[in-house]
């Protein structure tokens, strides 16, 4: 069975939002916010990756993001072109630009899901990101439902808004969402006041997956992205360990089965973190790929807190955060409270 290699293009950097845990507006010194690729460039791009996944015998998924992507002005002649070759494809956007019209030819073009966010009550969203996002949001969740295009719901969590979190699970449940999960925010200047500390967070898990079992059979999904449900789960008697040695089965995908490409071209090994390792526009993926500054996030042996871990092929938290936290990108994931 091939696998599938993720390509998250950021095709724009306009949005009519300043979400206060942005990594694009806070991060990078604002670094190319007004580049934004040729549908040329768009389509050499597309090309690339169909080479590259050709060449690495895996399947190319696209989640095509922005700021938000339905900004870009030639977003129409982009999606004709992905779809003319047949890649699947995920938008990841917000609800202001999602109209019934917009949404039907989504569909028509072969959008897979949507993704949105939902990052608290409607006081606590709309604090984060922009008054009246919260309500625009579940009305674009009917939209979305309308069109038979699945409906993603990702939060953001930290200490600001984390206990909040099984209300927005049930709020989903509510109003018929595909897919809900959660992330951890990445601190953008150090700012990690807002990291949620090793234990609590080890039983703000215990509290959703409550959550969830509580949930399950109400049609929505609850998708486990943060790596560290593997040592909660793995604790907890329910996740088992393979007997194969040396083989890679789960966790954070940075330098294995996923890229970031950013508007002016610059890929990023992942989006979290200042992680440049090559350029579309003067490299081919594959070279990008086997390039020596992607290996060094495939370098285990230096991931703090891992290396020496049972978990390490099947876990290995997020080292975004590390780098968010620390600088360093091989310290130890700050809400990992394993030894």
């Amino acid at each position: 069975m091939k696998r599938t290699f993720g390509l998250q293009w950021h095709i724009t950097n306009e949005c009519d939002q300043r979400c206060k845990h942005c990594y694009i507006w806070r991060k990078f010194h604002n670094e190319g916010l007004q580049v934004v690729p040729t549908i040329k460039q768009c389509k050499s791009t597309i090309q690339k990756f169909i080479n590259f996944c050709e060449e690495m015998s895996v399947i190319p998924y696209l989640s095509i993001t922005g700021g938000d992507p339905l900004l870009y002005e030639d977003f129409w002649k982009l999606l004709e072109i992905v779809r003319k070759n047949k890649i699947f494809f995920t938008i990841l956007g917000n609800p202001f630009h999602l109209t019934k019209e917009v949404a039907t030819r989504l569909k028509e073009m072969g959008c897979v899901s949507y993704q949105m966010s939902i990052d608290g009550t409607r006081l606590t969203h709309d604090s984060l990101r922009k008054s009246g996002s919260f309500e625009a949001t579940l009305g674009a969740i009917e939209i979305l439902r309308r069109a038979n295009i699945r409906s993603m719901i990702m939060m953001t969590v930290s200490t600001f808004n984390y206990k909040e979190c099984p209300y927005v699970a049930r709020l989903c449940v509510e109003h018929g969402v595909n897919n809900f999960t959660f992330a951890r925010y990445c601190p953008t200047h150090k700012d990690t006041e807002f990291n949620i500390p090793a234990k609590e967070y080890r039983g703000f898990l215990s509290d959703m997956w409550k959550t969830y079992s509580s949930l399950i059979d109400f049609g929505t999904k609850f998708a486990l992205k943060d790596h560290l449900w593997v040592p909660f789960l793995y604790e907890e008697g329910l996740y088992k360990l393979h007997r194969q040695k040396n083989i890679v089965f789960d966790g954070c995908n940075c330098g294995i089965s996923h890229m970031t490409l950013l508007p002016n071209g610059v890929v990023y090994a992942c989006r979290r973190f200042d992680s440049r390792v090559g350029n579309i526009y003067k490299q081919s993926l594959k070279t990008i790929f086997l390039s020596q500054e992607m290996n060094k996030y495939r370098n285990f042996d230096n991931l703090i807190g891992c290396r020496s871990c049972e978990l390490l092929n099947y876990c290995r938290g997020c080292h975004a955060v590390s780098a968010g936290t620390t600088g360093s990108f091989f310290d130890k994931d700050p809400q990992c409270w394993r030894a």
